[in-house]
C-alpha cells in the first residue's frame, strides 16, 4: 500500500523555511532520479520525457512505459486532446497498477492530469517498487531488505565502504564504485580512490555506469554530497539499476547453456529431416518414373510383343521392385524414429514436404496390379483374335469358292431360246439353287458375326476383315436379287407342264445338305480350338467321338445318294433320255461328294491326334498347377503364421528391451532366410504364365497373394524392431526403468482385450481409471489429444510409454527459451548478432542469426532480431 503521506519523510526541519527547503529539495532528487529512470526504458520505445509532471499528465507515455518494463499490451490509449480523453488513459494505466496487486492510497487520475507534483512523483514511486524492486530477494527477504543485503555482500571484501541503509551509507561514492568493481574490475582502478574525495568517486561511478553499464546518471554528485541525508527514494531508485544490470550476468550463462541445449536438439533432428527427405526423393522419383511405365496400356498387334511385354513385367517383379519395397520399409523407420526424438524433445511432429508417400505408393501398387491384369487379358485377347481371325479366312474361302460363277450363272439368259422341257428343268434347277443357297444364308451370317466380334476386339486388321466381309456381303445380296430375278423370269415362262426325272430331283435335294453337312463336318474337324483345362479338353474329345459315331449313318446317305446317280445313269442308259449327262439340278457330282467324304475320312484321324496332343499339353498344365498350389498352401500359411507369431511377440514381456530386440533379429534373420522358397514359387508362376494358364483350382493363393504377404511380413518385422529400438530410445531418454516399461506392457497388454497391439478408446480410459487418474470429459478429450492427435480412435504401446513418462519429464518450452533470449539481450525485445556471439559457442551463434527474421517492432534498431519468432518456432509449426 502506498500513501502520498509517507512519499518524503525528512529529518524534522527546526525551522519552516528549512522544513520547506527539505522537502523541496527532496523532490528535486527523486524528480531528477525519476525521470532518469523512467528514461532508461522509454528510450526502448525511441521516445523520453523531459518534464516529469508535465510528460505523463495525458497519460500517453505513461501507458508506453508500463507496456515496456511488464512486457504486456494495455488498453488501447484516447488520442483526443481533451482532459476527459487524458482522465481515461491515467485511469487505464493506475487499472493496469491495480491490476498487479498494488493499492494505491490517494492517487488519482484527476491529480496527475492536473501536473500534480507530488501525485505524480508518488505514483512513479509506486511503479518503481513493483517492478524494480519488489522481486528483489535475497534469503527470503523484502525487497528493500533483499536490495540492502545484495549491497552488502558484494561491498564486504572492499576497505573504507560500509552499507548500513539507502541514504548516507552511499555519501562517499564508494559503494557505487565498489559495486561496479566486484563485477567489471576492468572499469574502475579501485585502489586508487580516496574515501576523502567523495565527488571524484560519485563522479567516476556515475559516468563508468552510464557508459558502460547502460545506466542513465540518475543523480548529481552535488545533490548528494551537498545533502546532509540524499532521498532514500533516490538512492534506491539507482542502486536497483546496479542490481538489475548485474544479476543479468548469471541469467545469461543460464539461458546460454539452455540456448545452446535446445539447438543442439533442433540440428540433429535437421540432419535427420534432410535424410529422410533425400531417400523419401529417391524414392518418390523411382515410382513416378515407374508408374507412367505401368499406366502405358498401348496394346501390341501380335503375340509375341505381349509375351515380350510381360518378361518386361517380370523381369521389373523380381529384379527391380524388391530392392525398392526395403528402401519403403527403411523410410518408414526413419520416419518413426524422428517422430520418437522429436517426441522426446517436445518438438512437433515431422510434416515431410513429400506428404503423398503413401498414396503415391499405393496408387503405384494399384497400377502394377492392374497392368499385370492387362497384361493377361491382352494376351487373352491376341489369342482368341488369332483364332477367330483364322476362322473368318477359313469360311470366307470356303464361301467364295462356292460363290464363284454364281452371278454368271444367274445372269444368263438361256431360258429365252429354251424348249419347254429345257424351261422346266431350269426352273427345277434354279429351285435346287435356291434351296443351295437358303443353305449358305448360315454361313455368310457366322462370317459377318466373326468380323463383328473381330471389330469389338479391335483386331489390328480389321480394315482388310470388314472389307471382305463387305464384298461377301455386298455379293450376297447381289446374288439375292439376282435369284430372285431370274426365278420371277422362268415363272414367266410357259408352264413347266413335263415332270423331269424325280430322280435327278432327287439327287439333288439330298446331295445338297449332304454336301454342306459334309463341308460343315470339314470345316469343324479343321477348326482351331482354345482351351485352359482337361475338362475342357475332355468336353471336345468326347463331342468328337459322338461325332465319329455318326459316320456310318452319314455312309449310308452317301450310298444313298450314290445309288441314286446310278439309277439316272442306268435309266438315261436304259431309255437314251436326252438328260443324260450332267444333272441340271445341282453342280454337285458323285467324284465330289466321294472326294469329300473321303478328305472327311482323312480329317478325322488328324483331329483325333489334335485332341490326343492338347490332352498332353492340358495334364501338363495340372501339374504345373499342382506344383505351384503345393508351395503356396504352405508358403500362404507359414507367412500368416509369422504375422501372427509378430504380433504376439510385440506384445509379451520376455527380458530386457534389448533381449527383446535380440530375439526379433534373430526370428527376421530366419524369415529372410526363407526367401529362396519365394523365389522358387516365382520361378514355378513364370511358368504358369507362360504356359497361359489363368487359373488354379487347387489353391486359394495367386503369386499376387503371395508378394503382398512377404512384403508385409518383412515390413511388419522391420517394424515390431524399430518400435523396440524406438522404446529403448524413450526409455534412456525419460530415465524409465525396466520394471516401469514391464509395468506399462502389462497394463497395456491387460486392456489390450483384442490382442491387436492397439487399445480403442474405451479401453484406453478404463486403463487410466484403473492407475487412478480421474478423468473428466475435458480431461480425458486433453489426454486422446496428445497419445491419438490423429484422431484415429486407437493408442499404441508407443504413444501410451510416451504419455505414462511425458507427464513428469523435465522438458524445455518456447516460453523458456523466449525468457533465455530475453535475458541475453539485457531485457530488449529484440537481441543483436554481436551479443549472440558473445553469448554463445560460435556454430550455434551462426546458427541462430542464419535463422532469426529481422526484429519489426517500434523499438527496434539497425540489424535488430527477432528471437520471440525463432522461439516459438522451435516448438511450432516452422520448416526450422
Amino acid at each position: 500500500m502506498f500513501s502520498i503521506s509517507a512519499f518524503c519523510m525528512p529529518v524534522m526541519p527546526e525551522t519552516e523555511a528549512s522544513y520547506t527547503y527539505c522537502i523541496q529539495s527532496t523532490m528535486l532528487q527523486c524528480a531528477r532520479t525519476f525521470t532518469a529512470w523512467c528514461n532508461s526504458h522509454l528510450r526502448k520505445a525511441g521516445t523520453q520525457i523531459e518534464n516529469i509532471e508535465e510528460d505523463f499528465r495525458d497519460g500517453l507515455k505513461l501507458m508506453l512505459l508500463l507496456e515496456v518494463i511488464s512486457g504486456e499490451r494495455l488498453a488501447k490509449p484516447e488520442r483526443g486532446k481533451m482532459r476527459v480523453h487524458k482522465i481515461s488513459n491515467v485511469n487505464k494505466a493506475l487499472d493496469f497498477i491495480a491490476s498487479k496487486g498494488v493499492k494505491l492510497v490517494s492517487i488519482g487520475a484527476e491529480e496527475i492530469v492536473d501536473g500534480n507534483a507530488k501525485m505524480t512523483l508518488g505514483m512513479i514511486w509506486t511503479i518503481i517498487l513493483r517492478f524494480a524492486i519488489q522481486d528483489i530477494s535475497v534469503e527470503e527477504t523484502s525487497a528493500k531488505e533483499g536490495l540492502l543485503l545484495w549491497c552488502q555482500r558484494k561491498t564486504a571484501p572492499y576497505k573504507n565502504v560500509n552499507i548500513q541503509n539507502f541514504h548516507i551509507s552511499w555519501k562517499d561514492g564508494l559503494g557505487f564504485c565498489a559495486l561496479i568493481h566486484r563485477h567489471r574490475p576492468e572499469l574502475i582502478d579501485y585502489g586508487k580512490l580516496r574515501k576523502d574525495d567523495p565527488m571524484t568517486n560519485l563522479n567516476t561511478a556515475f559516468d563508468v555506469a552510464e557508459k558502460y553499464l547502460d545506466i542513465p546518471k540518475m543523480l548529481d554528485a552535488e545533490d548528494i554530497v551537498g545533502t546532509a541525508r540524499p532521498d532514500e527514494k533516490a538512492i534506491m531508485t539507482y542502486v536497483s539499476s546496479f542490481y538489475h544490470a548485474f544479476s543479468g550476468a548469471q541469467k545469461a550463462e543460464t539461458a546460454a547453456n539452455r540456448i545452446c541445449k535446445v539447438l543442439a536438439v533442433n540440428q540433429e533432428n535437421e540432419q535427420l529431416m534432410e535424410d529422410y527427405e533425400k531417400l523419401a526423393s529417391d524414392l518418390l522419383e523411382w515410382i513416378r518414373r515407374t508408374i507412367p511405365w505401368l499406366e502405358n496400356r498401348m496394346p501390341e498387334n501380335t503375340m509375341q510383343a505381349m509375351q515380350q511385354k510381360l518378361e518386361d513385367f517380370r523381369d521389373y517383379r523380381r529384379l527391380h521392385k524388391p530392392p525398392k519395397v526395403q528402401e519403403k520399409c527403411q523410410l518408414e523407420i526413419n520416419f518413426n524414429t524422428l517422430q520418437t526424438k522429436l517426441r522426446l524433445s517436445n518438438r512437433p511432429a515431422f510434416m515431410p514436404s513429400e506428404g503423398k508417400m503413401v498414396s503415391i505408393w499405393r496408387r503405384h501398387k494399384s497400377t502394377e496390379k492392374g497392368y499385370e491384369e492387362w497384361l493377361l487379358n491382352e494376351i487373352r485377347r491376341l489369342e482368341r483374335l488369332d483364332h477367330l481371325a483364322e476362322k473368318f479366312r477359313q469360311k470366307a474361302a470356303i464361301h467364295e469358292a462356292w460363290t464363284e460363277g454364281k452371278e454368271e450363272m444367274l445372269q444368263k439368259r438361256d431360258y429365252e431360246t429354251a424348249s419347254l422341257s429345257e424351261i422346266k428343268a431350269l426352273l427345277k434347277k434354279h429351285e435346287a439353287f435356291e434351296s443351295d443357297l437358303a443353305a449358305h444364308q448360315d454361313r455368310v451370317e457366322q462370317i459377318a458375326a466373326i468380323a463383328q466380334e473381330l471389330n469389338e476386339l479391335d483386331y489390328y486388321d480389321s480394315p482388310s476383315v470388314n472389307a471382305r466381309c463387305q464384298r461377301i456381303c455386298d455379293q450376297w445380296d447381289a446374288l439375292g436379287a439376282l435369284t430372285q430375278k431370274r426365278s420371277e423370269a422362268l415363272q414367266r415362262t410357259e408352264k413347266l407342264l413335263e415332270t423331269i426325272d424325280q430322280l435327278y430331283l432327287e439327287f439333288a435335294k439330298r446331295a445338297a445338305p449332304f454336301n454342306n453337312w459334309m463341308e460343315g463336318a470339314m470345316e469343324d474337324l479343321q477348326d482351331t480350338f482354345i482351351v485352359h483345362t482337361i475338362e475342357e479338353i475332355q468336353g471336345l474329345s468326347t463331342a468328337h467321338e459322338q461325332f465319329k459315331a455318326t459316320l456310318p449313318e452319314a455312309d449310308k446317305e452317301r450310298q444313298a445318294i450314290l445309288g441314286i446317280h446310278n439309277e439316272i445313269a442306268k435309266i438315261v442308259q436304259t431309255y437314251h433320255v436326252n438328260m443324260a449327262g450332267t444333272n441340271p439340278y445341282t453342280t454337285i457330282n458323285p467324284q465330289e461328294i466321294n472326294a469329300k467324304w473321303d478328305k472327311v475320312r482323312q480329317l478325322v484321324p488328324q483331329r483325333d491326334q489334335a485332341l490326343i496332343e492338347e490332352h498332353a499339353r492340358q495334364q501338363n498344365n495340372e501339374r504345373l498347377r499342382r506344383q505351384f498350389a503345393n508351395q503356396a498352401n504352405v508358403i500362404g500359411p507359414w507367412i500368416q503364421t509369422k504375422m501372427e507369431e509378430i504380433g504376439r511377440i510385440s506384445i509379451e514381456m520376455h527380458g530386457t528391451l534389448e533381449d527383446q530386440l535380440t530375439h526379433l533379429r534373430q526370428y527376421e534373420k530366419s524369415i529372410v532366410n526363407y526367401k529362396p522358397k519365394i523365389d522358387q514359387l516365382e520361378g514355378d508362376h513364370q511358368l504358369i504364365q507362360e504356359a497361359l494358364i489363368f487359373d488354379n483350382k487347387h489353391t486359394n493363393y495367386t503369386m499376387e497373394h503371395i508378394r503382398v504377404g512377404w512384403e508385409q511380413l518383412l515390413t511388419t518385422i522391420a517394424r515390431t524392431i524399430n518400435e523396440i529400438e524406438n522404446q529403448i530410445l524413450t526409455r534412456d531418454a525419460k530415465g524409465i526403468s525396466q520394471e516401469q516399461l514391464n509395468e506399462f506392457r502389462a497394463s497395456f497388454n491387460h486392456f489390450d482385450r483384442k490382442r491387436t497391439g492397439i487399445m480403442d478408446a474405451e479401453d484406453f480410459k478404463t486403463c487410466l481409471i484403473s492407475m487412478g487418474y480421474n478423468l473428466g470429459e475435458n480431461e480425458f478429450s486433453r489426454i486422446m489429444s496428445i497419445v491419438d492427435p490423429n484422431r484415429m480412435g486407437i493408442v499404441t504401446f508407443q504413444a501410451f510409454i510416451d504419455f505414462m513418462s511425458r507427464e513428469t519429464a523435465d522438458t524445455d518450452t518456447a516460453d523458456q527459451v523466449m525468457a533465455s533470449f530475453k535475458v541475453l539481450a539485457g531485457d530488449k525485445n529484440y537481441i543483436l548478432a554481436d551479443e549472440l556471439r558473445r553469448e554463445l559457442p560460435p556454430d550455434q551463434a551462426e546458427y541462430c542469426i542464419a535463422r532469426m527474421a529481422p526484429y519489426t517492432g517500434p523499438d527496434g534498431v539497425p540489424g535488430a532480431l527477432d528471437y520471440m519468432s525463432f522461439s516459438t518456432a522451435l516448438y511450432g509449426e516452422s520448416d526450422l
